[in-house]
């Protein structure tokens, strides 16, 4: 998630430098030719006006879908971090005095929330991070998950005997709130919980549980790649056709001026700045499309995760909290 004001316009030239590298290139091709005598070349606007319409709905589609998706993951982290809240005041209050099985249940839903954290910044084929424009922008600022593991990140929360039994699980989120399932039984088994209090706490799990689900749908469900495939088609026709299209056009402009026979030099600038947009708008719709890949436009569930811990910790008044993460370079996960 990008912290501050707003993405300057030099890191926007800089990120889609590649992408002016070849427009430039694909601008100056038809205008040379055209301007050496080559007037065949030029395409009637029309058309492409038509095709360049069409364009603009379904990459406006595509970024409202891209929304759509980065929102709602900042939804169930909003969500997780109230029910987390609930649910800690809930246990250290319904269990009073009974602070092991209170530290116990505390640390190991700090051991979900890492592990779902881990789960979420796993890579999938359909994600950007390998493009080099995005590899590039990495080194502004970190992906906590890859500079530590799940195995360092989990072995301080959970005792050994979990610890062991956890790292043999596929997915170890569901299985870490499975334990926490258990562990409440068993509690209220030896009368530690009421009814009430055992069936409150149930429900929080569900919720942990629904929210995970939530997450892992958005995920492992890429945005369609039919929507997503002609929208790539369509933008590379547009692109493509644009530099042609306007020709005819700026010749026309310079007509008995004193840039006549000049002003078809003005279609480079103009195809440049038309295409930029275009293909700019996708790749921002695409760089928000998967809300958990490790992107600057990411959802922070490693600071939310850390907000949420900070907050329980203080709830048993430890006095060695762990820091805030904070942004570096405007950036944070």
């Amino acid at each position: 998630m990008n912290a501050g004001r707003r993405f300057s316009p030099l890191e926007f030239i800089l990120w889609t430098r590649r992408t002016i590298y070849k427009i430039f290139i694909l601008s100056l091709i038809p205008t040379l030719f055209y301007f050496l005598g080559v007037k065949f070349i030029a395409l009637p606007w029309q058309p492409i006006t038509i095709l360049g319409t069409a364009v603009a709905f379904i990459v406006g589609f595509k970024n409202n879908a891209s929304y759509a998706r980065l929102w709602e993951a900042r939804q169930i982290y909003g969500a997780i971090i109230n029910d987390s809240r609930s649910f800690a005041y809930t246990i250290k209050d319904a269990l009073k005095n009974q602070n092991k099985d209170i530290n116990s249940i505390f640390y190991r839903h700090f051991a979900w929330l890492t592990a779902m954290r881990f789960q979420l910044r796993e890579s999938r084929t359909w994600e950007n991070m390998e493009q080099k424009a995005n590899k590039e922008y990495l080194l502004k600022y970190d992906i906590p998950e890859r500079i530590s593991t799940l195995e360092n990140e989990l072995k301080p929360l959970l005792t050994n005997e979990e610890y062991t039994y956890i790292l043999q699980k596929k997915n170890k989120a569901t299985q870490l709130a499975a334990l926490q399932s258990n562990h409440l039984a068993k509690l209220y088994n030896e009368g530690f919980l009421n009814d009430f209090q055992w069936s409150l706490l149930q429900q929080s799990l569900m919720k942990f549980t629904d929210n995970q689900g939530k997450a892992e749908r958005i995920k492992n469900f890429p945005y369609p790649r039919n929507f997503g495939s002609i929208t790539t088609y369509l933008l590379f026709l547009f692109v493509l056709s644009v530099p042609f299209g306007l020709l005819n056009e700026f010749d026309k402009l310079g007509h008995n001026t004193i840039i006549e026979g000049y002003s078809v030099w003005l279609n480079l600038p103009f195809s440049m700045i038309l295409t930029w947009v275009f293909i700019t708008l996708d790749t921002v719709g695409e760089s928000s499309m998967n809300p958990f890949e490790g992107s600057a436009n990411d959802v922070p569930i490693t600071q939310i995760s850390r907000t949420i811990e900070i907050d329980m910790r203080d709830m048993l008044n430890e006095e060695n909290l762990p820091l805030p993460i904070t942004p570096k370079n405007n950036i944070v996960l």
